[in-house]
């Protein structure tokens, strides 16, 4: 791949996917979209996969969002068609069968950003710098970025960030809600992998189960939500991996799961 660098094993079930353009701070380029679409529709058939931490490359950013001097003279036709590909790829990290971690630093901008939200958790260092940056540029974020910060934030300081294209600090980010974590600069990677080896340990199925629940109960009323807990609930305890659990930790002893 050349927009990214890949590293199946970063912990035991993690793969650690790195956005590899440091010089134009990891913005995305048709390639790059092209490349993540392709690893994250294989990385959903690895069995052996419970984990992935999604890094930028080099000091200075996560990613600064669309590569705006390629789409500098994009026909209608081609924009759209870039798009597609980007809404694409978000809603596959989106629902992606396994937890998917935003290790973010410096920029994240943009799509950057937009990104990040698509993950299921977002780690982030004391660098981070924030923004959609859209209505500078005349249009609007197009990867769920709106959707995801009001769900995360609320209606008030979504428009406060969308209206004016606000840019807003680490520690802003973090009391706010964006983040799950803030750590001291540099420590975003190895919190991450840290996490990740946590969720690692954790019933596969039941780890796939939670997200599924949650993902889709969040975007209905409770009562509906709570049927969709109660199905994979039953689902989970007539399996084997309950008794396993159960069992090892009776015997004080790791659990060797079997469903995957």
């Amino acid at each position: 791949m050349n927009t990214l660098i890949v590293e199946r094993q970063a912990g035991p079930g993690v793969a650690l996917v790195t956005l590899n353009r440091p010089a134009v701070l990891n913005a995305f380029n048709t390639e790059m979209w092209q490349e993540l679409w392709a690893l994250f529709r294989e990385l959903a058939y690895d069995s052996a996969l419970r984990c992935v931490v999604i890094q930028g490359a080099g000091e200075r950013a996560f990613s600064a969002g669309g590569d705006l001097k390629e789409r500098n003279g994009m026909t209608d036709a081609q924009w759209s068609a870039q798009h597609q590909l980007i809404e694409d790829v978000l809603l596959a990290i989106r629902d992606f069968p396994r937890p998917v971690i935003a290790s973010l630093h410096g920029i994240a901008h943009g799509g950057g950003l937009e990104l990040a939200l698509m993950c299921d958790f977002i780690i982030a260092d004391a660098t981070a710098d924030l923004a959609l940056p859209e209505s500078r540029r005349g249009f609007l974020p197009g990867g769920g970025g709106m959707q995801n910060l009001v769900r995360a934030i609320g209606v008030r300081k979504t428009k406060q960030m969308l209206y004016a294209g606000m840019r807003i600090d680490a520690r802003t980010a973090f009391d706010w809600g964006i983040f799950n974590e803030l750590v001291a600069a540099g420590g975003h990677l190895a919190r991450s992998l840290e996490l990740a080896g946590e969720i690692a340990r954790a019933a596969p199925q039941a780890v796939r189960s939670a997200k599924l629940t949650l993902q889709h109960g969040a975007d209905t009323d409770f009562r509906a939500g709570y049927a969709l807990d109660l199905a994979h609930h039953n689902m989970l305890v007539r399996g084997p991996d309950r008794l396993e659990g159960i069992r090892a930790f009776n015997e004080k002893r790791e659990p060797q799961w079997t469903q995957q």
